[in-house]
């Protein structure tokens, strides 16, 4: 009987202390979360054997908290120049310059605060024998707008690492489809735009992409993306949408040319 009283004694405690542990979670751990979609167009040019130049035109919608419906807000629109240089065969570095049109974004507070955004980018590839590994390092600057229409700078450092494998064929050629999956860390200097924690996020995304030719791919994806805010956490549901042209304005004025060429005829040959 008196070696049951310190048993129930100590499961009592523990319940107590489960309990005051689950309600703390439940009082300042609340998640709020949102489905969004994300499009993006990219336009790529090869310049010559180092150096390509992209263009990115992207859009952005999400639910609110009343409304469960991905098109509900139409939150961002945003477009990016980059410039690549290839150093080595397995090292690329790049850098851009983005504008971001911020109209009702949850992360920042639901306000619109335009932002300019600079980034320097590392990217390196693991050549393996039937899939593709790279790990992507990038560091941004985020001048960013605050609800009291005053400019904040981010430093933000943000690291990637991608898995990708052709699922029909051993290379990336016309006609394969490929599956994805990719991790993402962000950490960022504190402010009162996007909130003071140095963790700012992570991503993980996983999908499949198609190659219609060498200079036309799709991608299909879900992202998932836990952000800690001082007002609460919030989870991102996304399907993502990305269609990628390598040298479009090249491959169409080839065509064009091509069409205007004169027949060849019996005495040419």
């Amino acid at each position: 009987m008196h070696s049951y009283l310190p048993l129930k004694r100590s499961l009592q405690k523990l319940f107590i202390l489960l309990s005051i542990t689950v309600l703390s979670d439940y009082c300042y751990g609340q998640k709020t979360t949102y489905n969004q979609f994300w499009n993006e167009i990219q336009f790529t040019r090869t310049l010559n054997e180092k150096w390509s130049a992209e263009l990115d035109l992207a859009n952005s919608f999400s639910s609110t908290e009343s409304s469960s419906n991905l098109f509900e807000n139409n939150v961002q629109r945003s477009f990016r120049f980059w410039g690549n240089y290839y150093l080595t065969p397995r090292w690329k570095t790049s850098a851009f310059v983005a504008y971001y049109d911020n109209k009702d974004v949850p992360e920042i507070g639901q306000f619109k605060s335009p932002e300019w955004r600079f980034a320097l980018q590392g990217t390196y590839y693991f050549h393996k024998i039937g899939y593709s590994l790279t790990t992507r390092m990038r560091l941004e600057l985020r001048h960013i707008r605050d609800e009291n229409l005053e400019y904040e700078n981010v430093l933000r450092y943000r690291q990637q690492i991608k898995y990708l494998k052709p699922l029909n064929s051993k290379v990336l050629r016309k006609g394969v489809i490929y599956a994805i999956a990719s991790d993402e860390i962000f950490l960022k200097t504190g402010t009162k735009v996007t909130g003071e924690s140095f963790f700012d996020r992570n991503r993980f995304n996983i999908g499949a992409g198609y190659l219609f030719n060498d200079d036309i791919q799709l991608e299909l994806t879900y992202a998932n993306e836990y952000l800690p805010r001082n007002n609460g956490d919030q989870i991102v549901n996304a399907a993502s949408l990305t269609l990628t042209f390598n040298n479009l304005y090249k491959n169409v004025r080839k065509k064009l040319s091509h069409k205007n060429d004169p027949p060849v005829t019996k005495e040419d040959e």
